[in-house]
């Protein structure tokens, strides 16, 4: 499966889901994925999420298609890095608006993460990519 290809035809929601160095979880609404030279990458802020890859470079993010039935993809992913490129960021930002306000109030970052494994929503299916 092409994921850059997946992500720019799907309509649908995500969740990335993340924990400290404890191993205490954490679930936060994502848009879908930037996927950037093979890496899937999200805008983030430094807020629970982003404190907790900061920590534990472990993540995981399930994506549900809009629509009928129960659609989507659950990944595992590893954080390899992470950049405060304004420019870049606003470049890549779906929602320009919030993303000009964040740009005044607070620092965000491109976090990129290596993909370990990809499933189908339901089962155990395994997605090749």
């Amino acid at each position: 499966m092409d994921l850059e290809q997946y992500f720019k035809d799907a309509n649908g929601f995500g969740v990335l889901s993340t924990a400290d160095e404890t191993g205490k979880v954490n679930a936060a609404i994502y848009s879908k994925p930037h996927m950037i030279d093979g890496y899937a990458c999200f805008i983030m802020n430094k807020k629970l999420s982003k404190q907790n890859l900061d920590k534990n470079p472990y993540a995981h993010f399930l994506f549900m298609e809009k629509g009928e039935g129960y659609k989507g993809l659950r990944i595992s992913l590893e954080k390899v890095k992470e950049v405060q490129d304004e420019e870049l960021i606003a470049s890549l930002s779906r929602r320009k608006e919030a993303s000009m306000m964040k740009k005044e109030n607070s620092s965000q970052y491109l976090v990129s993460f290596k993909i370990i494994k990809v499933v189908e929503l339901i089962g155990n299916k395994e997605v090749k990519i």
